[in-house]
């Protein structure tokens, strides 16, 4: 299973189920309680609902559907792989040889960039309008991780709200002490209710979706340095250290060792 998400959201409630039952604590109360769900479940929902325009809830189901299927993203050793193999070409070539190239790239980004340099573009055009594509993007992912980053700070809240509501019910029970201790026990739930959504759920997503954005954005942002590299008519090797920068260390050793090896399998060829 390489989905964290599933991961996560199976760890999350064995804990609590476990946690509960070695604590002494009836599971029942969970089930039991279903004025604990309607005020955090509906309560989150009509917060997030008032602190933002349908447009932007609109895009919840899309985003959920990221959390638990990643998009599959290009690798940063591809795309090096590409820039390199389309340097070489240009310098060999010209830059109206990559135009064969344009239709096999799966990317709309890299294809919208590839074909802004083949059709002549000035460097500084392409950089901006690059660029201005990717400001975008982050302004989006933004707005959609926001969503579920102030779904966590109004559901434990909202918790504390429940507890309140259940102590107030809990006061009518004074003549009957285990009644009474049974109805705090439950008002409680809200609050349990309230911290896991917003800790476990609402704040990890958040979490997720703002790094899922980070690894696109650095993604995008080292295609546009390969794009103005061919652009300016680099070499194989130039257009290679450059893009190799947003490698990690541990990536770079592993890039320099395929290289070496495959420069072996080559002279021994």
């Amino acid at each position: 299973m390489k989905n964290t998400t599933v991961i996560g959201l199976i760890l999350g409630f064995v804990s609590l189920i476990v946690g509960m039952i070695l604590k002494g604590a009836p599971l029942g109360s969970l089930i039991s309680n279903p004025a604990a769900y309607v005020i955090i479940v509906v309560g989150t929902i009509a917060s997030v609902c008032m602190a933002f325009p349908m447009r932007d809830l609109a895009k919840v189901p899309k985003l959920f559907k990221l959390i638990f299927s990643e998009p599959k993203l290009l690798s940063r050793q591809e795309v090096i792989g590409m820039f390199v193999d389309w340097a070489s070409i240009t310098r060999r070539e010209g830059l109206l040889a990559l135009e064969a190239r344009v239709e096999e790239i799966e990317d709309p980004f890299l294809k919208s960039g590839m074909r802004m340099i083949i059709d002549g573009n000035d460097q500084d055009f392409v950089h901006d309008v690059l660029l201005e594509d990717i400001s975008a993007t982050e302004d989006r992912h933004k707005s959609g991780a926001l969503i579920f980053s102030q779904a966590g700070m109004y559901a434990p809240t909202l918790g504390v709200l429940g507890a309140v509501v259940g102590l107030i019910a809990a006061l009518g029970h004074l003549e009957d002490m285990g009644e009474l201790a049974h109805a705090v026990a439950g008002a409680f739930v809200a609050t349990l209710l309230g911290i896991f959504t917003g800790y476990v759920l609402w704040h990890p997503i958040a979490n997720k979706l703002k790094r899922m954005s980070k690894r696109e954005v650095q993604l995008k942002l080292m295609m546009v340095e390969g794009l103005l590299s061919i652009q300016s008519g680099v070499s194989t090797t130039a257009i290679q250290q450059k893009l190799s920068v947003f490698l990690t260390p541990t990536e770079r050793v592993a890039m320099a060792e395929k290289g070496d090896s495959d420069r072996e399998q080559k002279a021994s060829a």
